[in-house]
């Protein structure tokens, strides 16, 4: 259910991403307003990075299978890396296309399309909050890079609305604030892209999750009757879960099932205590409290 309400939200982004690039871009032409187009470009690398986080989504979404017996949760952080590369391709393209503009002759953009740009911010906020509010609600970095490309948008159409305002208010000589507020908005993209660049790779790269995290999974473990130390936890991310090995202390002297048994138990506990758990591997050793006592 959580995937599916993912997925849904990203076809709502691409669906209104492309009509406000549409807009937006046949605004910019006809008004004369350079960050009006690098904005319709930057929606239009949105509705390809909306396709590249819908398949990501879909792709992760694919139960284990022989091949990939840890399931394919990387598919997420596949995605974000390549959403992120595409925001910075975009921010380098725009900022080469509003230099080239701010050097040469300028025509003041028309007023009409100051109006585009309102509710073109609107609506990007608006989808930003919708995506925002999924990707928390599934811990998904994906959906959050989607959340923060629809950010970025309405980020740039703001400072387009800036220099288009500048444009026709301070008078002659004033022109090229539009393509500035282009250079300005290329800015914002790339760090939006770089963020999500180095989030992608610490997913790809297993970085484990906050101490929080390890030690919440360690205490539920703990509070299983007959474990007598947790000696060990490492956990990595795979999309929207996590992947555990544990090493429980338990006496020596039970038998095989019974470790076997006890193995489970924490096993359900530590998944009782974060949903987000999808498998954790227990390693039973034998407890030494002569050890324990003199460390």
């Amino acid at each position: 259910m959580q995937k599916l309400g993912a997925i849904r939200v990203t076809l709502i982004g691409m669906a209104a991403s492309a009509l406000l690039a549409t807009v937006k871009l046949i605004a910019g032409l006809f008004g004369h307003s350079y960050a009006l187009v690098a904005d319709a470009i930057e929606s239009f690398a949105d509705i390809a990075g909306s396709a590249v986080v819908w398949s990501g989504l879909t792709v992760s979404a694919k139960p284990p299978d022989e091949k990939h017996p840890y399931g394919h949760g990387k598919a997420e952080s596949l995605a974000s890396l390549t959403l992120g590369l595409m925001l910075i391709a975009a921010a380098v393209g725009i900022a080469a296309k509003a230099v080239h503009e701010i050097i040469s002759p300028q025509l003041a953009p028309a007023p009409f399309t100051l109006w585009v740009l309102i509710g073109v911010i609107i609506v990007k906020e608006g989808l930003y909050r919708l995506s925002s509010h999924v990707g928390q609600a599934i811990d998904s970095t994906v959906v959050r890079a989607d959340a923060l490309h629809h950010r970025s948008d309405a980020l740039t159409s703001a400072a387009a609305a800036v220099g288009i305002t500048i444009s026709l208010y301070a008078g002659p000589g004033y022109e090229a604030a539009d393509d500035y507020a282009a250079v300005f908005a290329s800015f914002i993209i790339a760090y939006n892209g770089l963020r999500f660049v180095r989030l992608s790779v610490a997913e790809l790269m297993d970085e484990r999750p906050s101490h929080e995290v390890l030690a919440a999974m360690k205490q539920a473990a703990e509070s299983v009757d007959g474990v007598s130390a947790v000696e060990k936890v490492l956990a990595r991310r795979s999309g929207t879960f996590l992947l555990a090995d544990m090493h429980i202390e338990v006496d020596g002297g039970i038998s095989v099932r019974e470790g076997h048994e006890l193995a489970h138990l924490v096993k359900d506990a530590v998944r009782q205590h974060n949903p987000r758990v999808a498998d954790v591997l227990i390693h039973v050793e034998p407890f030494d409290a002569q050890v324990e006592r003199s460390g």
